[in-house]
């Protein structure tokens, strides 16, 4: 990529992304502002480089472009006298990428903060913010990243409620009785239903998805809390994804880094107990294809009537959660990732190593792993205040 010098560089390398395939961000480079490009390039590269998922991109495209649109606006009221003692004698210029500092990111914060966004919401723009600058100023496009000099807002620190290791244990021992009689299981899990329906706007093919398949669910509840696994990464499982000899389930986790998961033997008996199911559910919805080895066998978690390409989703997903959940006496609160959490809390309470936990949820830095031993004096706290006759 070419090196920029001064107000007269390009701002957009299209030489670069000449070999893209076409998509939604190189659709809008002819009709974009020179703020704009970048960061439509920015956001190219999350794509294609980075392997970033849609999710990751949507957020990312909504901060770096408010951003860049603010950034438009201010420009065109706003001209810059000379860049160095060259230019002294020169015409005014118009605002330019090169030329923002960290007060005009302060402002946008400021303006975030006068839309009525939490300070949670600005942290988080600031951060895509601070990757959009960063990316330029290694692309040579500004000469230092100026968001390196904007301090976060300071978070309270919210740590999720997780349930106890008897809490988890109730529910899944009530799945494995559940797949043996499953009208009464669809009867209670009805009731849940309608308390779902209650605070929030349920699809049908959801209420469904909750409610007709206990194999499927059993697994979906054995690989969440016995893996550690997201959400995103449980749906993208395929049969391949199945290393039965390594007794291990290869997941693909954000930016497409892989990682092979320890399977224990009571998820592999969930998981061997529905693929009968999932077979004769194939094979009548004449999708039997799926089932091949030219496939890779298709989607693990199939949605119940095997629509489109038979992949369970997110939603779903987190829809089957919290119906169960509320089933079984937990909290409202559940969703996939308690689950998660409660894998890294009480894997840690056990005695694992931190370093063991950080490889097996695939976080990129133990920093971030730590936050279970917060989670774990926290559950200590609780305890201690709850049962000792000198706390009270």
């Amino acid at each position: 990529m070419s090196k920029p010098s001064g107000a007269e560089a390009p701002f957009l390398n299209t030489k670069g992304m000449a070999g893209l395939k076409p998509g939604p961000f190189e659709a809008e480079l002819q009709s974009a502002s020179s703020f704009l490009a970048h960061a439509i390039q920015f956001l190219a590269m999350l794509r294609d480089e980075r392997g970033a998922s849609e999710h990751t991109l949507r957020a990312y495209r909504r901060e770096v472009c408010g951003f860049a649109a603010w950034l438009s606006d201010y420009g065109r009221e706003t001209q810059i006298p000379f860049r160095n003692d060259k230019q002294k004698n020169s015409q005014p210029t118009q605002f330019c990428i090169r030329d923002v500092e960290h007060t005009h990111i302060r402002a946008y914060m400021a303006a975030l903060y006068d839309r009525g966004l939490t300070k949670a919401s600005v942290a988080r723009a600031l951060a895509a913010i601070r990757s959009w600058f960063k990316w330029m100023a290694r692309m040579n496009f500004v000469e230092a990243n100026p968001a390196s000099l904007v301090s976060t807002p300071k978070l309270p620190k919210h740590l999720p409620r997780v349930p106890s290791v008897e809490e988890v244990n109730r529910v899944l021992n009530s799945l494995e009785q559940r797949t043996g009689n499953s009208e009464q299981s669809t009867a209670i899990e009805g009731q849940a239903n309608a308390k779902i329906a209650k605070g929030a706007k349920v699809r049908n093919g959801d209420e469904q998805e909750a409610a007709v398949w206990p194999e499927r669910d059993r697994v979906i509840f054995e690989l969440l809390y016995g893996c550690g696994i997201r959400n995103s990464e449980l749906v993208g499982l395929d049969m391949k994804s199945i290393h039965w000899g390594d007794d291990a389930i290869r997941v693909f986790g954000k930016g497409k880094k892989e990682r092979l998961v320890p399977l224990g033997d009571v998820a592999a008996e969930a998981i061997r107990a529905y693929l009968p199911q999932r077979q004769a559910k194939l094979e009548k919805a004449g999708k039997a294809k799926l089932v091949g080895l030219a496939s890779g066998g298709g989607p693990l978690l199939l949605n119940a009537r095997c629509r489109g390409a038979c992949r369970l989703t997110t939603r779903s997903v987190g829809r089957i959660v919290k119906q169960i959940a509320l089933s079984r006496g937990l909290a409202a609160d559940v969703h996939p990732h308690t689950l998660r959490h409660a894998f890294g809390t009480h894997m840690l309470e056990e005695g694992a190593d931190l370093r063991a936990i950080q490889e097996m949820l695939g976080h990129e830095r133990l920093s971030t792993t730590q936050r279970y031993t917060q989670l774990a004096v926290g559950q200590v706290q609780r305890v201690y205040d709850e049962t000792h006759p000198r706390a009270r």
